[in-house]
């Protein structure tokens, strides 16, 4: 039975990318999108995958090599293998995680599935990236915002349709957290005609998501120290070691506040 807050009439974005990941938790309007924005960008679900591995990737440098204690991850999406708490704690198992979704189902299943290892703490907060003086209030109940926290934000700045809205979210977020924050963002980009093509289709559909453009996500770190390689096509930051993958329609980069 689909819970009553659940609106399964209009595509979700959390729901969308769960389908396009392969996952199940979607519904009919997800997958019909979903299919449609695939024949207009074939490579949409290696985009969906390349962030997932992103976030894995950077959640390991900052939890161990970096020392990172606390994550606040805005646009959370649904539960699959390896979320930012797993990873975190795998690592340092004493790590805070708060997440912050505004998606029903994403809430509902995160209760569920997100649970913290013992020496450490997880967390939910049902709030739109738009609000960001409430995320940051609830989110001081569960982390020390008088010490370092990294900013995931992994494909949800495209859900706000104003740049320079998107922008001054980002930095009312860093400037409630300390020098030595990270913040770590992956989006979408308009660097191909599918790409471009993909976004007046899931704008028909119903799922408006604002492609950006290679500077405009180096705009976010403005201020902040990049980390090499910088903001590059998500796939070839920091990959496996011998690999050399292609590039892919979405950039990300992780920058430390100074």
């Amino acid at each position: 039975m689909t819970d009553p807050k659940v609106d399964d009439s209009r595509p979700s974005s959390a729901r969308l990318w769960n389908y396009l990941l392969g996952g199940k938790d979607n519904f009919a309007v997800d997958r019909e999108l979903g299919d449609q924005i695939r024949v207009a960008h074939p490579e949409i679900a290696a985009v969906a995958q390349s962030q997932r591995k992103f976030l894995i990737r950077a959640v390991t440098l900052l939890a161990g090599e970096l020392g990172v204690r606390q994550f606040l991850d805005i646009g959370t999406g649904l539960p699959t293998a390896n979320n930012t708490h797993e990873v975190a704690q795998r690592v340092a198992p004493a790590s805070r995680i708060v997440y912050v979704d505004n998606d029903p189902l994403v809430l509902s299943h995160a209760r569920a599935l997100l649970t913290s290892s013992s020496e450490g703490k997880t967390a939910y907060i049902d709030s739109n990236v738009e609000d960001p003086e409430r995320i940051l209030a609830d989110a001081a109940q569960t982390l020390d915002l008088t010490r370092p926290v990294a900013l995931t934000m992994i494909g949800i700045l495209g859900n706000v349709a104003d740049y320079a809205e998107a922008r001054s979210i980002v930095e009312r977020l860093l400037a409630a957290v300390p020098s030595g924050s990270y913040l770590v963002v992956s989006d979408g980009t308009d660097t191909s005609a599918h790409s471009i093509e993909s976004e007046r289709v899931a704008k028909e559909g119903g799922h408006t998501y604002n492609l950006r453009s290679p500077e405009q996500i180096a705009g976010y770190f403005e201020g902040l120290e990049l980390l090499p390689p910088g903001v590059v096509s998500t796939p070839r930051w920091r990959p496996d070691p011998g690999t050399d993958p292609a590039a892919l329609d979405v950039y990300c980069g992780v920058g430390r506040k100074p």
